[in-house]
Formats: structure tokens, sequence, C-alpha cells
């Protein structure tokens, strides 16, 4: 991993898709320390995270976590999420943030020598090219550990870079976590309410909050 100690870097952080990177790979994501590992290597000017809201919830899981990162460093950049119902009659949340991060990842580039992209989303392919002729490295970070890999491979190849989540996983771990499997995936609504209660007695402001995405819809 290549990181000049005076380079003016900026991390763009798809949050969905580091969250599920993150659980695939048995491990939730200590923000403060992510931060802190990155800023020990390079010049950080901004760190997004991007993320979005369902707001028909009465509670969202997400709060705590988008509260925290508000207070500690991270430019928090979020939108309205949409429900629908698909054609087998399941319910599904829509809340696509691409051209939130194409907006600024290119308006940031004149003033960045390094953008640090959390996603393996192939959309990102063409902005990571348009960047790059703009003067500007880009690292991609993601996992191809998973079943099936999380990054797709065009952006991984157009990356100057790429990073595997898990080799750095360790120097912000929150806390281990058992990998998601079928069985898990499979639990009926009544357990996975019993444990998002659980989880929300459990939340303070005080820590970085873990499992801030809901896992009864299906995101898309």
């Amino acid at each position: 991993m290549q990181f000049l100690p005076n380079e003016r870097v900026a991390l763009f952080i798809d949050g969905a898709n580091l969250y599920s990177a993150s659980r695939n790979l048995g491990f939730d994501v200590d923000f403060r320390n992510l931060l802190e590992f990155f800023r020990k290597r390079a010049h950080v000017i901004r760190a997004y995270y991007y993320s979005a809201v369902l707001e028909t919830e009465e509670y969202s899981p997400l709060k705590p976590l988008t509260d925290w990162l508000a207070y500690n460093g991270y430019t928090l950049v979020t939108k309205p999420a949409k429900e629908f119902t698909d054609a087998t009659g399941r319910r599904r949340v829509k809340g696509n943030m691409d051209i939130e991060v194409a907006v600024d990842m290119l308006e940031l580039s004149a003033r960045i020598d390094h953008a640090v992209l959390f996603s393996g989303d192939s959309d990102f392919r063409r902005l990571v090219e348009a960047v790059q002729r703009k003067g500007v490295r880009v690292s991609v970070i993601s996992s191809i550990k998973t079943a099936p890999p999380m990054v797709a491979d065009e952006l991984r190849r157009q990356a100057d870079q790429f990073i595997e989540l898990s080799d750095i996983a360790p120097e912000f771990t929150r806390r281990p976590t058992e990998a998601r499997n079928a069985e898990h995936r499979g639990a009926d609504r009544a357990e996975r309410a019993e444990r998002a209660a659980a989880r929300r007695s459990e939340m303070t402001l005080r820590q970085t909050p873990a499992d801030p995405f809901p896992e009864g819809p299906d995101l898309a």
C-alpha cells in the first residue's frame, strides 16, 4: 500500500458497500481508527461517508452511526432511500449513492493528489478513469476474498492500486463477528427484530456504533 506523507488524500466511503464487505469478512469497522489509520499515512483533507436513509421508519439503525460520524471528522452525505415491492412481493429498498460520490470526487479532484474509494461497484470505473486524467491517483478498497468477490474486476484493473480490505482490517476492527451464512440470512423477521432491539439498547454515541444497516429489507 503506497501513500506519500505529504500527499493530499480524500476518502470516499460507500457505506452500504463497506458494511456488506466487512460483515462478509467477519468484522465490524471502528470508524475512529479507520480515520486515524489514513491520517498517519497521509494528509487527509476530507473523509466522505455516503448512505441512503429510509425515512419511513420510526427508528433508523443507521442514525447512531451517522450522528457519530458527523461529529467526529467525517463529511456525511445522505439522501432518502426509496422503498418498493418487487415482482416476487418482497420488500426492497433502493438507495444508490453513485451520483453523489461522482460529483464530490470530481469537484475535489483539483485539490487532492490521491482519492481512496471504498467500493467495489463497477459503475465507478469511468469515474476513476476521469479522475485519473486530472492527475489524481485512485486507490480502491474492497475485497476479492468474499464469495462472491465484492469488487468488480474492471474497477480493480482501472485503479492505480487495489487494497484488499481484509489485509488492513486489523488496523480498524471494532470487534470480531461471525461471517454471515445462508442460515443467518434466512432468519425470520421476529428473530431479526429481537436482535435489532438488543442492538439499539446497547448503542451509545460514545463509541463508534456497529451494525448500522437493517437486516430486514434487501438493499438493491
